[in-house]
């Protein structure tokens, strides 16, 4: 089951307060950056973040779940209709995340 633009348009206007939020499309799903970083994405019309020590610390009683079959598990956002709550974790999670792989000039 594929994502819908509507649950896509809902998180974005949750992470509203943070800066540089982008996404992009993928096989029917989403992938959420922050700061050009990779947080996670929207499968299933379910919000999930990699499962980094800071997200889990801010979440102790999340949920692992997978994206997509074959995938490495990833932490469950339940709360996501509470704004500050989203904003914090993204926050929280930046300094953890790997930074984008330089492109590539072929």
């Amino acid at each position: 089951m594929a994502s819908s633009k509507e649950y896509l348009d809902y998180i974005l206007g949750q992470l509203s307060e943070l800066e540089e939020i982008t996404y992009r499309k993928m096989m029917g799903e989403y992938i959420i950056y922050y700061k050009g970083k990779i947080v996670g994405g929207i499968y299933d019309d379910r919000l999930l973040v990699k499962p980094v020590k800071s997200a889990i610390a801010y979440m102790p009683n999340a949920d692992f779940d997978l994206p997509y079959e074959g995938a490495k598990e990833m932490l469950l956002v339940d709360d996501v209709d509470n704004k500050e709550y989203l904003t914090g974790l993204f926050y929280s999670m930046y300094d953890e995340l790997p930074s984008p792989k330089p492109k590539k000039n072929d």
